[in-house]
């Protein structure tokens, strides 16, 4: 018999597996579903223990402690709803919570507008020396608020630089130790938040911004767009996710704000800068009362994400 001539075929010119052949070998290649699972929590495993341990259940035990009354130090005993009856019945709470919402103007709505505004002069105007700008405004960011707070304090001095430049312009008269003042110290405080939330507020927007098609301006431009109305109708709804995000963020400042309060005023002249976080922060090392400062604490976190679900569900794309 004539031996067989046909050469064998090389392994680099397989005719590769085509149609259900193909899928079945794909398939076999991967590990089965669960083991895929198991291999990718055990990646999220180490960043999900932090976060229980330091967010979920301090947080968790928060509430428990809300029902309790203890001092810290005794053994503690259940109280129920008395810790929530007590918080609701002082006066002090109320009107904690209203001075938090007028920071809210000023950590918030002033510093979006702001942004918005530098975002505006910024991008239409200036190219050379943007990292410049954005490092001068978004500074404030970066200090501790401790620092922040101990130098305005100093500012607002009657010896300060604000009472000096009033001077210095011949309004004299208006001179005063501004945080001391009964009328006017919420009103110095929030200016200080919205020094340093502008910044922020104006990266996010400059970086929102940058992501936007430029024909879409060229196109506006064309159809006898200015920059006004370019800035309506391309920049704002190109940014309008960051505003979201820079409203919530600003809004937990505003709401949580502690260290900034604690620092230049410790909520007086009279209890005029009162916030809540400050009174969980009295009621549980002044005070000793932990129940109490859990409960309000529980109250400030509802009315937190409460207020941060609003301005989520209004600034959202209903498209």
């Amino acid at each position: 018999m004539a031996p067989d001539m046909a050469a064998p075929v090389s392994p680099r010119r397989a005719a590769p597996a085509r149609g259900g052949d193909g899928i079945a070998a794909g398939r076999a290649a991967r590990p089965p579903g669960g083991r895929r699972r198991a291999r990718g929590w055990l990646y999220v495993l180490p960043a999900l223990a932090v976060y229980l341990g330091f967010a979920i259940w301090p947080a968790l035990n928060t509430l428990r402690l809300s029902f309790l009354t203890w001092d810290g130090i005794l053994p503690p005993s259940w109280a129920g709803l008395e810790n929530y009856v007590k918080i609701f019945q002082d006066q002090a709470l109320y009107e904690a919570v209203l001075h938090s919402l007028v920071l809210i103007v000023f950590f918030s709505l002033i510093p979006v507008a702001a942004g918005l505004l530098m975002t505006g002069l910024l991008l239409g105007k200036v190219r050379r020396g943007m990292t410049f700008f954005r490092v001068v405004f978004f500074l404030p960011q970066v200090l501790p608020l401790v620092a922040v707070g101990i130098t305005w304090r100093w500012l607002y001095s009657e010896d300060g630089v604000v009472n000096q430049l009033l001077g210095l312009a011949g309004l004299g008269s208006f001179t005063r130790a501004w945080l001391g003042d009964y009328h006017l110290a919420l009103i110095a405080l929030g200016l200080i938040g919205t020094w340093t939330m502008s910044g922020l507020c104006m990266m996010l927007f400059l970086a929102g911004a940058q992501k936007i098609d430029p024909s879409l301006y060229e196109a506006a431009s064309l159809e006898g767009a200015g920059s006004y109305r370019q800035f309506r109708h391309v920049t704002l709804p190109g940014v309008r996710k960051e505003i979201t995000i820079a409203g919530v963020i600003t809004t937990i400042a505003a709401l949580a704000s502690f260290d900034l309060v604690f620092v230049t005023t410790n909520g007086g002249p009279a209890g005029q800068t009162n916030v809540p976080a400050l009174l969980v922060y009295r009621l549980a090392f002044n005070e000793g009362d932990i129940g109490g400062a859990s409960a309000l604490a529980v109250l400030l976190t509802v009315i937190v994400v409460a207020i941060v679900s609003t301005i989520r569900y209004v600034t959202r794309d209903k498209s």
